[in-house]
């Protein structure tokens, strides 16, 4: 419902496979450098820039594959977009925090910068695939050359950056993909049969029933989807930027073709094998089979 086809598809795009955490070349900075509470998602307090008791030596995690049963699901939602990567191996050039402590404090802060970059990085590389979006193309690959080239400025440009105007320009040109694509999909079902639904940025559907609904080409902006009952709906050419799908129940429902869906929003879902989803993400170890 997007509007792709292969034409658009051989438009090059950043590679994503660098946008995904990568935990072999990171220095353990989201364990280290991200503060927690004790929660039903995880299972004690942690101030920030404090290690995680779990992080091992090695940094990696010495209960990796037992969270969720030790009451730690929110490690398993996380995902850096590759910031933690590229923080410890380029920006910090493989200096880690325990080798080289001076370095520790800054590290911590440039994290959350750069894993803001890294997520324009994801949602730009996605709308320069889409074919709704050919007429500003340009604009996009300038703004994604920019957002690059802002990953690669040294530790104290990256923490003087304003990373909320640049979020801002950015997100001018989401919106517009947004539009041109769900235009795109509404088009397509023009004339047939049933009522559209049209939810606003921010709509507040914790808990909704939307089981079985078309939400093709809906506006899911920011949305409160908590909990929601999404079971086999269709959410292709809808607008999930943002939303938010804690505990939503998404068996069977279709996302092949859902705009500027993240790891971390499936991660969080609920899901089986009856769940589609782009290509460009993973299903969740947790989902049901």
């Amino acid at each position: 419902m997007s509007g792709k086809n292969e034409e658009s598809m051989l438009i090059p795009d950043t590679d994503r496979n660098s946008l995904a955490g990568d935990c072999e070349n990171c220095f353990g900075l989201c364990c280290v450098a991200l503060p927690f509470a004790a929660s039903v998602d995880f299972a004690m307090d942690k101030q920030g820039g404090t290690p995680c008791t779990n992080l091992q030596s090695d940094f990696r995690c010495g209960v990796h594959t037992s969270l969720r049963q030790r009451g730690f699901r929110g490690c398993t939602v996380y995902d850096c977009f590759g910031a933690g990567q590229k923080v410890s191996q380029v920006t910090f050039g493989g200096r880690d925090w325990r080798q080289s402590p001076e370095t520790a404090k800054q590290m911590y802060e440039v994290l959350p910068v750069m894993w803001q970059l890294h997520e324009l990085l994801w949602y730009l590389s996605e709308a320069l695939t889409l074919q709704p979006t050919r007429s500003f193309h340009g604009e996009l690959r300038a703004a994604l050359e920019e957002t690059e080239r802002l990953t690669l400025l040294d530790p104290d440009a990256l923490q003087k950056l304003d990373v909320a105007a640049h979020r801002a320009e950015v997100n001018a040109l989401l919106l517009r993909t947004s539009e041109r694509v769900r235009e795109e999909a509404l088009r397509q079902l023009k004339g047939r049969p049933g009522r559209r639904k049209n939810f606003g940025r921010g709509a507040d559907l914790m808990g909704a029933d939307l089981k079985g609904h078309d939400l093709r080409g809906a506006n899911l902006r920011g949305a409160y989807l908590i909990a929601a009952d999404l079971r086999g709906a269709d959410l292709r050419g809808a607008d999930l930027i943002g939303a938010d799908f804690r505990d939503a129940d998404l068996r069977g429902a279709d996302l092949t073709e859902g705009l500027f869906l993240t790891q971390m929003q499936i991660n969080a879902a609920k899901g089986d094998a009856g769940t589609k989803l782009p290509k460009s993400l993973t299903r969740p170890p947790h989902w049901s089979n």
